[in-house]
């Protein structure tokens, strides 16, 4: 081949290249572009006051992260609970994981901009005013405020992004809003397993529940190739492994039965999980009647009912299921995550 001939294949090269790149953009664009348009037959958003406060007139309310298509995707919303499908009220506050009780908020952010993107947790009051922040270490993916509002736990990936397989690591922390005491990282706290003291370098701690009385939590507790749920004590920075193969727990409103995600033999590896309830005084478990793999922390809309996300058209959507373990699983929400039941 002639030199003038490399020439001319190397400009060709690049004017093809250059033409995927710019297609690329084009495509990426198009997509953002489509992001910003309601999708049709979508929920109604529209953009107004919204308060993480009881409200008897208004009656319980849904809030979440909504995950629908248009100027509102990724804000934090409220739609009354008894009309799940009505219009949303966004709050112009965006959110990647969110949870609220008892007029306090965390809300999981992406911070843009500067010299390098990142996250940070921030506590809103029933205002959606913030009342403090916090860098994150990695993406986020759990959090939960206790029942009185006083406390607040956030957990983000600080190596690997998904809980299917074993190569990750996660940092979990827990802050108390009435000292400001900020627990980093659970991994500090001293670990009780089989009656022992347990010392490894491969402990992750994930998906705070807190107690109603505020003292302590339930958490999973990864170790050892298995998972374990461990009943953590505030006051004395401790966590006690109480059973095997238990994941993002969520406690009961009566504070008697947890609601977890369970490895079950035979499901594919990147799917394994069903939805369980652990009833703590007896120690039985029931399986519920979601049968698709729920990778999510689950929400008790009341003392019957739990809720959780499965992924959808548009990012994920609620669905909720009887705790008995009967009944059949109904979609709550459309293009939503990350509930909280107000009020």
């Amino acid at each position: 081949m002639t030199l003038r001939s490399r020439i001319l294949v190397l400009f060709a090269a690049a004017v093809l290249l250059g033409a995927v790149a710019v297609a690329a953009v084009v495509r990426a664009g198009a997509r953002a572009d489509e992001k910003d348009q309601e999708q049709a037959g979508g929920p109604r958003v529209v953009q107004g006051p919204v308060s993480l406060a009881a409200d008897r007139a208004a009656g319980r309310r849904i809030a979440f992260r909504n995950m629908a298509w248009g100027p509102h995707r990724d804000e934090l919303a409220t739609v009354p609970a008894a009309r799940p499908d009505g219009p949303r009220t966004a709050s112009g506050i965006s959110c990647l994981r969110f949870h609220a009780a008892a007029g306090t908020g965390i809300c999981l952010q992406a911070v843009k901009g500067g010299i390098q993107d990142g996250y940070r947790a921030v506590v809103l009051d029933a205002a959606l005013r913030e009342v403090s922040a916090h860098p994150l270490a990695g993406i986020p993916t759990r959090a939960r405020v206790s029942p009185g509002g006083h406390l607040v736990a956030w957990t983000v990936f600080v190596g690997g992004d998904s809980y299917a397989g074993t190569d990750f690591s996660t940092r979990t922390s827990v802050l108390d809003l009435r000292t400001g005491r900020l627990e980093a990282s659970l991994e500090d706290y001293t670990i009780r397993k089989d009656g022992r003291e347990h010392r490894a370098v491969d402990v992750n701690f994930w998906g705070v529940t807190f107690t109603p009385d505020e003292r302590g939590f339930y958490a999973t507790l990864a170790t050892g190739g298995s998972t374990y749920l461990v009943r953590g004590d505030l006051a004395g920075r401790t966590a006690t492994t109480l059973r095997t193969n238990v994941e993002c727990p969520s406690l009961s409103p009566d504070g008697t039965r947890i609601a977890f995600k369970k490895r079950v033999p035979g499901r594919p590896a990147e799917a394994p999980w069903q939805l369980h309830v652990l009833d703590l005084g007896s120690g039985a478990e029931t399986p519920l009647a979601e049968q698709r793999s729920v990778d999510d922390q689950a929400v008790w809309t009341d003392d019957r009912t739990v809720a959780y996300a499965l992924p959808g058209d548009f990012g994920a959507d609620l669905y909720a299921v009887p705790a008995d373990g009967g009944g059949t699983p109904a979609r709550l929400l459309d293009s939503a995550l990350a509930p909280a039941l107000l009020g």
